[in-house]
């Protein structure tokens, strides 16, 4: 097998990805001149040039342009399977991306249960946000809303996202309100970041709303089921997600009409994760599953 040098490769790749040899040589820690000269050594050893100069910066060949697409998918291939070695190897700990909804009420809660059943192996819990698409560099499992669909995963359903009306009895009291008799169109509604949620529970319930609808957006999730528990109105809320809540009665639901059914929490990994991570979502599946309201 006959490979170029390394060391130029990389300054190459480098260069044509931020076409800059003073950024290239930072990032490499290495100065300017050493990747300048670098890429001319790689430049006699192909026997083609690959750069030329652009204005203040570079700019790649014809030739360097698709060298650069080889190159480039190459290294980036070595350094994902890099990656998974360095991670499978004497596999100690997971990290898990995690949305604060189900952190906080599921994951947190139930990792002692874990740690007993597999303490050799530890768990590194980051946020994750809604919209984070599961990165198999930086996470060994996602859970989030909605499935990922891309090859190479493997997306489980943990809780169906259907949202109902669901208040604390003590905001039911104040109003002097029956469970099955709340005038949804003068309550105090609670949205979660838009009133959209709200709107289309109307016009599925076919009740007409105040006119304008009204009551306090919460960007964060959390801090809506905080207000909805302290008894600060009624939000729309995944019943699934809230099924210890609501058995305890700290929240009651008040109508069975739904939104958002076709919705889920999905636990999402590779579709060729190791034994360890494996175990973690078979653990956590079983923990979501324990009570049901399905």
């Amino acid at each position: 097998m006959q490979l170029p040098p390394l060391n130029a490769l990389r300054a190459f790749e480098a260069t044509a990805r931020l076409m800059s040899l003073s950024k290239a040589g930072d990032e490499l820690h290495v100065t300017h001149a050493a990747i300048s000269h670098q890429i001319k050594h790689l430049e006699t050893w192909l026997g083609r040039k690959l750069l030329q100069k652009s204005g203040r910066g570079v700019a790649l060949t014809p030739a360097g342009a698709e060298y650069y697409l080889a190159v480039s998918g190459s290294l980036a291939a070595i350094a994902h399977a890099t990656g998974n070695m360095r991670r499978d190897h004497n596999m100690r700990s997971i990290t898990v991306g995690c949305i604060p909804s189900i952190a906080s009420r599921w994951l947190v809660p139930a990792l002692p249960s874990f740690r007993e059943s597999d303490p050799d192996l530890d768990v590194r819990i980051v946020y994750a946000r809604a919209e984070e698409r599961f990165d198999d560099e930086s996470l060994d499992v996602l859970i989030t809303m909605g499935e990922d669909l891309s090859g190479g995963r493997e997306s489980r359903l943990l809780f169906s996202r259907r949202n109902q009306p669901v208040a604390s009895v003590h905001y039911l009291a104040k109003r002097n309100w029956a469970i099955e008799n709340v005038p949804f169109a003068t309550a105090d509604l609670l949205h979660d970041e838009s009133m959209d949620g709200w709107r289309e529970w109307f016009r599925k319930a076919e009740i007409k709303p105040a006119a304008p609808i009204r009551g306090p957006i919460f960007q964060d999730f959390n801090i809506l089921a905080t207000a909805v528990i302290a008894g600060h109105g009624i939000a729309l809320c995944p019943v699934e997600v809230f099924r210890r809540e609501i058995e305890r009665g700290d929240l009651v639901v008040l109508s069975d009409i739904s939104t958002a059914e076709t919705q889920g929490y999905y636990l999402i990994t590779s579709s060729s994760a190791k034994k360890p991570v494996r175990r973690f979502a078979e653990w956590f599946m079983k923990e979501c599953q324990a009570v049901g309201l399905r």
